[in-house]
């Protein structure tokens, strides 16, 4: 971990801002983007006065640009990128009824293209220096179909697809270039605020509540996979509470 220069996608709060305090801890030099300034600004001052390195770009994830110039930022200042973490995500859940068509498209927008986004900013560099990890964050959504969920699911089940397939392209290709796929269950972060059906917010609520767990939970798992030999992929890993079964 030491000197390994991070981008992290979604990092001003919950699995994001998590996992940047504690590969920074870990010796990482962290990179972090996201929509809020205000966030990106403390996280990074809290990191540097624990005697992390850290620094962030404002960034949507929709905006090929954005990713771009994070990527350029981090090959900048440290001269080099080690991995991405694409962990920037929207939950807007809701029965298909309810019609929430502008939920839908934002969904795809942030939890697919945003990662479509991140790959094409960063696999130029990792192709040409033959080495690299992407990471990205997935669901249990991803692996199994839950009421209310259609659309997330959905944009989660590509993630799985997608990187599964970057890995098997890699390795063809001989870059080298690994990857990991995290699918957390319930963890408490702010997904829960982007649920704008009451009913479906509610129950979501009630399940947190009942069997949520920390985002540091996920943080360590991102750790441990960046932490693995450079010739060791370990590429797929489920995360939730043991009180229920996902």
């Amino acid at each position: 971990m030491q000197g390994k220069v991070v981008i992290i996608t979604g990092a001003s709060s919950g699995i994001g801002a998590a996992s940047a305090k504690l590969l920074a801890r870990k010796g990482a030099q962290v990179v972090i983007g996201a929509r809020r300034e205000d966030k990106l600004k403390q996280l990074a001052e809290e990191i540097r006065a624990e005697g992390g390195e850290a620094i962030y770009q404002l960034l949507d994830v929709t905006q090929q640009a954005d990713n771009d110039a994070i990527v350029q930022l981090a090959l900048s200042t440290y001269g080099r990128v080690d991995v991405i973490f694409l962990n920037a995500g929207i939950m807007p859940s809701a029965p298909l009824s309810a019609m929430k068509t502008d939920d839908w498209h934002e969904m795809v927008d942030i939890n697919i293209k945003g990662v479509l986004n991140g790959v094409a900013a960063v696999l130029p560099t990792f192709t040409a220096q033959k080495s690299g990890q992407v990471i990205a964050t997935s669901s249990v959504a991803g692996l199994k179909a839950y009421p209310g969920a259609a659309v997330y699911g959905g944009t989660k089940w590509f993630v799985r697809e997608f990187m599964e397939v970057l890995r098997i392209e890699s390795a063809m290709e001989k870059t080298n270039i690994r990857t990991a796929t995290i699918y957390p269950a319930a963890i408490h972060t702010e997904l829960l605020n982007t649920i704008s059906d009451p009913a479906t917010s509610a129950g979501m609520h009630a399940l947190y509540e009942a069997h949520g767990i920390s985002p540091d939970r996920i943080a360590n798992i991102v750790a441990f996979a960046i932490e693995q030999p450079a010739d060791t992929n370990v590429t797929e890993f489920t995360v939730g509470p043991t009180t229920q079964p996902w």
